[in-house]
Order: structure tokens, then sequence, then C-alpha cells
């Protein structure tokens, strides 16, 4: 099987002064995924490798720099998918976790559930030898001056510069092996507790190698409707259906019954990419089939 590799990081309006720091976010991903693809190494490997990089990129809502919430606080989600087992680890709610991708994977590989929240998935981090950080480190300036003139006032959008930038990436190995991966901050001023569709496996993200892989990026509680990820892949299983298509049917479907925004990128069972989305702009960027990486913002 020849290795596949595709990374998102939000379909938002992007302001032109990061345009390019959200192709190079991407860009750094999609190397980094592909040193461990070129090498023989797995899918589960490289989509949370290149889900660190996005995570640690603060032009992104994942990890740091992701939005504060109604209390100041910045609460993180994330979900890992295998789709040859259908196994999935989802964490919500992170406070004091830098990369919650990893912990995911720690949940999906090492816990008897599929989903832990709060306080219960920290405790499981420490158990499973993750260290916990300081909240603050979570914390860039560009977002707390966001959430102080939404606390101070009315909340509005434009006080966010950065108004999304979930993170995402599907990858098939050399044997085959699909995984699926989110990670994000939420929306903007949400209330504490708050969970979208990103960890919500079928919403946010679902992977069956049968069919295809499939990362979302969006309002939340419109692509839930629609549970978008499954929808995706289901029509993936469709004899004849061709990636491109049905990724903007399902764009086409989030629009049209819950008048919501949002993106997806896909790869079906065969390696092949596509990306759709109804917003101004979305980041996301692959590997084409020579080898060379393709980014766009």
């Amino acid at each position: 099987m020849k290795p596949s590799l595709i990374v998102h990081g939000g379909a938002w309006t992007i302001p032109p002064q990061v345009v390019d720091a959200c192709k190079s976010g991407c860009r750094r991903a999609l190397e980094e995924g592909w040193k461990i693809l070129q090498r023989g190494g797995s899918a589960a490997d490289a989509v949370e490798s290149a889900i660190v990089i996005l995570e640690d990129d603060p032009v992104f809502d994942a990890g740091t720099g992701a939005h504060l919430n109604l209390d100041g606080r910045v609460e993180l989600d994330a979900i890992l998918m295998n789709g040859a087992t259908l196994k999935a680890g989802a964490v919500a709610v992170l406070r004091h976790i830098k990369n919650p991708i990893r912990l995911a994977r720690r949940v999906m590989e090492s816990c008897d559930h599929m989903m832990l929240v709060g306080e219960g998935a920290e405790s499981f981090a420490v158990e499973q030898g993750i260290a916990l950080c300081d909240p603050d480190e979570l914390v860039v300036p560009r977002e707390r001056a966001a959430w102080k003139h939404c606390h101070t006032g009315p909340h509005s959008d434009v006080h966010h510069v950065h108004q999304g930038g979930t993170v995402g990436a599907v990858a098939i190995d050399s044997r085959g092996q699909m995984f699926a991966g989110t990670s994000t901050g939420g929306t903007c001023c949400k209330r504490a507790g708050r969970v979208g569709d990103s960890p919500l496996i079928g919403c946010g993200t679902y992977a069956d190698q049968e069919a295809g892989g499939v990362s979302c990026t969006g309002w939340g509680e419109a692509i839930m409707k629609i549970v978008m990820a499954k929808t995706a892949v289901d029509q993936l299983r469709v004899s004849g259906a061709q990636a491109q298509q049905v990724a903007d049917a399902c764009i086409r479907l989030l629009a049209t019954r819950t008048k919501g925004t949002g993106g997806l990128i896909l790869l079906d069972r065969e390696g092949n990419p596509a990306v759709a989305f109804n917003t101004p702009n979305m980041a996301w960027g692959c590997i084409r089939p020579d080898g060379s990486i393709h980014v766009s913002a």
C-alpha cells in the first residue's frame, strides 16, 4: 500500500496576516508525519506526530494558543481512531495537558473506556506517565486580550482575529493501516465544560479502513447534528463513490440541514485525498502522489 497523509488547521476566516503561518504549520505537520510513513512507520505515529506539531503551533486553536472559555481558561479535546479495529480514544475538558492527542492515544491503547474527561482524564494521564502542565503555559497574549474584550462587554467575533483553528490528520501507512485524529480548543468564550464535535466518534472524527477516514472542523453543534464524519465514511462505502464528491456532499448537507459552517478532510480506502468547506478559508495540506507537499489556506 502506498502511504497517504492529509492534515488540516481549521475552517474559518483566516486573516491575511496569518495565512503564511497557517500554511507553514500545515507544511511542518506534513513533513513530520511523512518522515514516519516513508520509513515504514505506522499511521498512528504519523497522525499523532502531525497533530502534535499543530497543537504546539499557537496560530491554531488546539493545545498552545487555544481559545479561552468564559472563565478565562483553556479546555482542550482530542480523539484518535484506529480504522482497522474501530477502537478510539477520546479526551475532553483538559486544562493541564499540553498535547491532548498523546493522551487520546493512551486512552485508545491502554484504557477500558473510549472517552475520559476533566480530572479523570488528567488522573489517567499521570498514571500513564504524561506530565501535567501549568494551564498558563497554554495561554497566548492574543487569546487573553480577546477574552478580556468579551469579558468586559458583549461577546463578539470582532475581538477574535483568530476565530477557529481546530486541527486534524488522516493517514494510511504501507501496511494499509488507517488512523484519523482531531484536536481542538473549542469555540471562543464557550461555557466551561462545553464539548463540541471534535472528540466525539462519528461526529468530528471517524476511520474505517474498509471505506475511509475523516477529520472535521467548524461549528461543532451543527456537525454533531449530522454526525458528519460517519456520514462521510458511510457515503465512501457506496460503490463508485469519489472522495471529492463525498466531501462536497457532506458540506452541502451541513449547510442545508443545519445552516452550519465547517469543513472536512478525508482519505478514501485507496488513499485518495479530498477536502471541502463552506467557510471563507480552510488551512489544509496533503502529500501528492509524487511525494511533494501541497498546502493551502
